[in-house]
């Protein structure tokens, strides 16, 4: 599909941890090219995970250059690109990797995870999953000490998207606040916690320039539209993690409405006046895109990556259908897929947990499903008690949106109305960041995101998980990963992280 001549476009890219993904959309928010790559990951055991870098930036090559295909007459005003929050890696001082990427649920970090909490302790403030061991601080500690590329000096803290911004401009970028969050940024003060570094002997060369989302980074250079197929000369602008992608795609920016990205994890993410935060529920707030207001939340490493390891090469569509006849399950789940959870509590310790017996595939598939839509409520009643407004719009996002069986179930799990937007993808949310430019991105993302779901709690399931969702929240209680209060059906979290 193209457009008449010299129509506007941009091309968000979208490095999740299966695939990179590009989507080219039009001023209206029109998907007019898609492409994807996949990505391997290498976990040679448990509570390891790396990928290599280069994977990223030919994967990155194959999906710009799909979503190009076919796509002519437009001219293309920018590229933005988000990647998994907390996922880092070293580089030297010419961009070039020099450690495969620590992913955000790598967990080899707890001795330096022990040494961040008790530099926590005695500096200000602090945000979630700093003292976590899958916290960018953390792994990057980890990485300094742990690497060859550590000793020697040189090298900088780099994440995803700041790694392959430089491979198109063909030079050294900034890294932008959203994705430097988690590895030590204080958004309200707009700087590295530089306490925080001296504390655990992190020198402040290792530290990139920071800029806001929707930055100028620089322009494709001729090497890196060869490779991509992208203009030489397009502007490269700083991006946001994933989950904020997500919620840009989903057009959660106004006041009060809610973003849910079910992708391999699930991150829930609202527009707060303030921020907020709690590290023992692993609650932290990125700045809004706009400059005004935050984007409160957190990542749950539990997700639909589960139903990937479970129903490898299945037909999840008749599992669908399959499932529709055990609401509720027998048994009941919280599926993590690998020791350690970051939201709604933060507990590296935490296991997965099954209550009653799984059946056969169906009931199994069925309590996954809900499990997951359980951790979800777990999710939002977990903001309600730190004071957020949750009762707003909330628009659901990432690969489990796909499934309109699966919204349906969130709804009734939720007790709540949900919209679907027609492309609810983050690297959509990274188009419609790049459209903005120096202009607003709420704005930008009213005129580009429409919905082609809504959907209300269906009469006859008001309250039929209530009893299945009650008894997982009071295991999580009696393991002491949340303290539940008497007579309400909201939960805090045990601050024993």
């Amino acid at each position: 599909m193209g457009l008449p001549e010299h129509q506007p476009a941009w091309i968000g890219i979208d490095v999740g941890t299966q695939s990179v993904r590009a989507a080219l959309v039009g001023a209206d928010g029109t998907l007019l090219g898609s492409g994807s790559a996949p990505l391997r990951s290498s976990r040679p055991r448990a509570g390891h995970h790396e990928q290599n870098p280069e994977d990223w930036w030919g994967g990155l090559g194959l999906a710009t250059r799909a979503a190009l295909a076919g796509a002519g007459g437009f001219a293309l005003g920018g590229v933005a690109i988000c990647s998994t929050s907390g996922s880092v890696l070293l580089s030297d001082g010419d961009g070039r990797p020099r450690t495969a990427a620590l992913m955000y649920d790598d967990t080899r970090a707890l001795a330096q995870a022990a040494r961040v909490r008790d530099a926590e302790l005695v500096s200000a403030g602090g945000h979630a999953q700093r003292g976590h061991p899958t916290s960018a601080v953390a792994r990057l500690l980890w990485l300094l000490e742990h690497t060859a590329a550590g000793r020697p000096g040189g090298v900088r803290l780099t994440h995803c998207a700041d790694l392959l911004a430089g491979r198109l401009t063909g030079g050294v970028v900034a890294t932008d606040e959203s994705h430097a969050l988690k590895s030590g940024f204080d958004p309200e003060l707009r700087r590295w916690r530089t306490e925080l570094f001296d504390a655990v002997g992190v020198p402040a060369s290792v530290l990139p320039d920071v800029v806001a989302p929707g930055s100028l980074l620089g322009r494709v250079s001729p090497a890196a539209a060869r490779h991509t197929g992208l203009a030489a000369g397009t502007p490269v602008l700083a991006g946001m993690t994933d989950s904020c992608a997500g919620q840009i795609a989903a057009g959660a920016l106004a006041p009060g409405s809610w973003s849910s990205v079910l992708g391999t994890t699930l991150a829930l993410k609202g527009v707060c006046p303030s921020p907020i935060v709690d590290a023992a529920a692993g609650v932290y707030s990125h700045r809004h895109p706009d400059g005004a207001g935050w984007l409160a939340g957190g990542a749950s490493n539990v997700g639909a990556g589960e139903l990937t390891r479970r129903f490898p090469g299945r037909d999840l569509s008749a599992l669908d259908a399959a499932a529709a006849c055990h609401e509720p399950a027998p048994a009941v789940l919280y599926p993590l897929g690998e020791p350690g959870e970051r939201f709604p509590f933060a507990r590296p310790d935490a296991r997965p947990i099954v209550l009653g017996r799984l059946g056969d595939e169906a009931e199994e598939y069925a309590a996954v499903l809900q499990g997951i839509g359980f951790v979800e409520r777990l999710c939002l009643d977990r903001m309600r008690t730190l004071g957020a407004a949750v009762d707003g719009p909330l628009r659901l996002t990432g690969g489990g949106a796909r499934s309109d069986y699966w919204c349906q179930l969130r709804a009734d799990i939720l007790g709540r109305s949900v919209r679907r937007p027609v492309r609810p993808e983050p690297a959509v949310g990274m188009a419609i960041l790049a459209s903005a430019g120096s202009g607003s991105v709420t704005d930008a993302a009213a005129r580009m995101v429409r919905a082609d779901l809504e959907l209300d709690p269906r009469a006859d399931r008001v309250g039929r998980f209530d009893d299945a969702y009650g008894r997982l929240r009071d295991e999580l209680a009696a393991r002491g990963y949340v303290v539940v209060e008497q007579g309400t059906s909201e939960e805090r979290c045990s601050e024993d992280v």
